[in-house]
């Protein structure tokens, strides 16, 4: 069985109503990273950056996999499919998908400050002060922020070296280290890119779909469903 890693970005979630960070209208009109996505922002303003997640939360409550996350799971009557994903909702797992690996975290998990490795799933969408870790400290998003490690690179590393197939979605492939991702693909890898701006990244070698993840996936799934 062939293998296909589909590496995701804020277009799909977008199509979906979650805002996204770097677009006109997007989260950081009224936010500064410094301010909530930061470690020093946690440190200093811990009721902000709660509140700034929660409200993120709230959101995703409130909102439905869309045709392009639904579409990737018809993939799995024919490819092992694994999904790489630098988005923190859970809509690839709503959707059905049944291998799915976050880069940046879960929305909808806390964890210890103290014990990386403390991690639990929040009940409902508020996480408040109160809750804390076994240290007796403020349980934190389940988020990596700017200037933290990718603790899932490596993995997310091997499983690209292991596609036949690879498809990226709603992502400016300009962030790293995710952006780097489809450069360990090996020798034959058929690349896709499905978005509908075309980036600044090198496209040699990739079959550019201008399209919203909702229509630009499906030509993908038709086309590789019936070719193989």
């Amino acid at each position: 069985m062939k293998r296909i890693v589909v590496l995701t970005g804020a277009g799909i979630s977008a199509e979906s109503g979650i805002k996204t960070f770097r677009d006109s209208d997007g989260l950081w009109e009224n936010y500064r990273v410094e301010d909530v996505a930061t470690y020093e922002a946690w440190e200093r303003n811990p009721d902000l950056v709660r509140d700034f997640y929660n409200q993120r939360r709230r959101e995703l409550y409130n909102v439905q996999p869309n045709e392009g996350h639904k579409q990737l799971v018809r993939l799995e009557s024919r490819f092992h499919v694994d999904v790489i994903t630098q988005n923190i909702d859970d809509l690839h797992e709503r959707a059905g998908s049944s291998n799915v690996l976050h880069l940046h975290g879960e929305l909808k998990k806390v964890r210890s400050e103290t014990d990386p490795f403390d991690i639990r799933e929040l009940e409902g969408w508020e996480l408040t002060k109160d809750m804390k870790d076994r240290e007796g400290r403020p349980l934190r998003p389940f988020v990596v922020w700017f200037g933290e490690a990718v603790p899932n690179i490596t993995p997310a590393i091997e499983l690209c070296q292991q596609a036949d197939i690879m498809i990226v979605i709603g992502t400016s492939l300009n962030v790293y280290p995710a952006a780097g991702l489809i450069s360990y693909t090996k020798a034959g890898c058929e690349k896709y890119l499905v978005d509908p701006k075309r980036p600044n990244a090198d496209l040699n070698g990739i079959h550019f779909i201008e399209q919203k993840a909702g229509t630009g996936v499906k030509l993908v799934v038709d086309e590789l469903l019936s070719g193989h």
